[in-house]
């Protein structure tokens, strides 16, 4: 069995047996693992004190020494580190002592290569687990306000387009679009399609991050290499290894983690901070953001190179306002994600408020909607969302694109006819638009709207009276 490149480990092997250990060296990076090797318990703690380990390999009798040192030594400083034993005098008693004291394995001597490979990769696989449990907490604890990729509109399938090709490489992805337009979605989509879906997806937000804790966060540290420093953490690339790291609001790093993250992009390295050594990590890096890259490269506040290194392939997520076809079922899965139900019937979004719904600007995105249809659920008698039951944001847009007050009857006139829809707009609807316009202006007054009008008010009163009663009520 061979151990994954992407369940790579850094190893610590301690023999004071010559031949053994010039084993190591050169068998143990075969294997895709970063190998320290050391020939006594003294100098097995002092590379301890240095660096991190995934796993430690270490033989009972030494001179100079014992094993046990450096279990202990391992346990009280380095407890994430998996220990096991291999030795050519060990007897029940010792089997006994190394699982009571936490041990992985106990492996009589002599030991055959296959077997420490066999137990590396376990090791491998157990740690990638945990990685994976770290992840989808991670994913957990920011679900709230997501939405899926849902529409069918150009600009919607021009990006799935994109993702089918990108996704099963291994190239870096740049996702730009505006705040609130579900580049994560995005990021997750490319994931998801690719050979490392059954990896971790770790999402980190940049400019979340306090600026002393940036390097921490996404190389993680040894125990004491700062203040508050009190134990060992693994970084996001860590947790990512053999997944995808996705780096959102990418914009906000600063110029020097900027040259750490293009080191990681040209060597595949990272270094936990107060390490010495570096290891190896397998991730996919996916980034977004929401600000002009290129214009921050000219004004020298983000590395030309690493925006390169980036922007491998790119995907532009397009604002809502421009896909508005895609509203009506991008409400109706947002409606039912925030009522915890599979699907909803149509009739709880009416054609009228569909329209609303398209007529506004939409600066926020895919989040301004989510928030707008909670809002209006609250205040709806939870059968049916009616123009009402929208915030007064919605209907002061509707009013100000026909010049009148937002609590204007007009405004509910307006959202029952197509003139706010994407069919083709008929003179009658034009002239229809253009008489309610008017009266508003006037408050309602007819000869005043007929004068502006340029028609005599009988006719007026005649157009008023084809458009209906309702709208005659003025």
């Amino acid at each position: 069995m061979s151990t994954k490149k992407r369940h790579s480990l850094r190893v610590l092997f301690v023999d004071d047996e010559q031949s053994i250990a010039d084993l190591m060296r050169s068998e143990l990076p075969r294997m895709g693992h970063n190998a320290t090797v050391r020939q006594s318990p003294g100098s097995a703690i002092e590379a301890i004190q240095k660096n991190v380990f995934d796993a430690a390999i270490i033989d009972l009798r030494m001179p100079g020494g014992s094993g046990w040192d450096v279990i202990d030594y391992l346990r009280e400083h380095s407890p994430e580190t998996v220990s096991v034993i291999s030795t050519g005098h060990g007897d029940r008693d010792d089997a006994i002592r190394a699982i009571r004291m936490g041990a992985y394995d106990f492996l009589p001597k002599p030991v055959s290569l296959f077997e420490i490979i066999n137990v590396l990769d376990r090791i491998g696989q157990t740690k990638a687990l945990q990685n994976k449990t770290i992840a989808l907490e991670s994913r957990l604890q920011r679900v709230e306000g997501r939405s899926d990729l849902i529409g069918t509109s150009g600009p919607m399938l021009r990006v799935r387009k994109l993702i089918d090709k990108i996704a099963p490489t291994n190239s870096a992805v740049l996702i730009l679009g505006e705040t609130g337009t579900g580049k994560e979605m995005v990021a997750r989509r490319v994931h998801e399609q690719s050979d490392r879906r059954n990896e971790p997806f770790v999402a980190v937000n940049c400019g979340a991050i306090p600026e002393n804790l940036v390097e921490s966060e996404f190389f993680g540290h040894r125990k004491g290499s700062f203040t508050g420093a009190d134990s060992n953490r693994a970084g996001l690339f860590e947790v990512a290894n053999g997944g995808t790291l996705f780096l959102d609001e990418l914009g906000e790093l600063d110029k020097s983690m900027q040259v750490k993250l293009l080191r990681f992009l040209e060597s595949g390295e990272v270094r936990r901070v107060g390490d010495n050594e570096p290891f190896h990590v397998d991730v996919r890096i996916v980034c977004a953001t929401n600000r002009e890259l290129q214009q921050m490269v000219t004004a020298g506040v983000f590395r030309e190179d690493l925006y390169f290194r980036v922007n491998t392939f790119e995907i532009y997520l397009p604002p809502l306002r421009e896909r508005l076809d895609d509203i009506p079922s991008l409400a109706m899965h947002l409606l039912a994600r925030h009522l915890k139900r599979d699907c909803i019937s149509p009739d709880m979004l009416p054609p009228e408020t569909v329209r609303l719904l398209q007529a506004h600007h939409w600066s926020g995105n895919v989040r301004e909607l989510a928030n707008v249809l909670e809002h209006s659920v609250i205040l709806s008698d939870g059968l049916t969302i009616r123009p009402t039951d929208l915030p007064r944001s919605i209907n002061r847009d509707v009013a100000a694109a026909v010049g009148a007050p937002h609590d204007s009857p007009t405004v509910a006139m307006v959202a029952q006819t197509s003139l706010f829809s994407n069919e083709p707009k008929t003179l009658r609807e034009i002239e229809e638009f253009m008489i309610l316009r008017v009266l508003d202006k006037y408050q309602g007054d007819k000869p005043k709207a007929a004068k502006e009008l340029g028609i005599a008010l009988k006719t007026l009163y005649n157009r008023l009276s084809q458009m209906g009663p309702q709208r005659d009520a003025g």
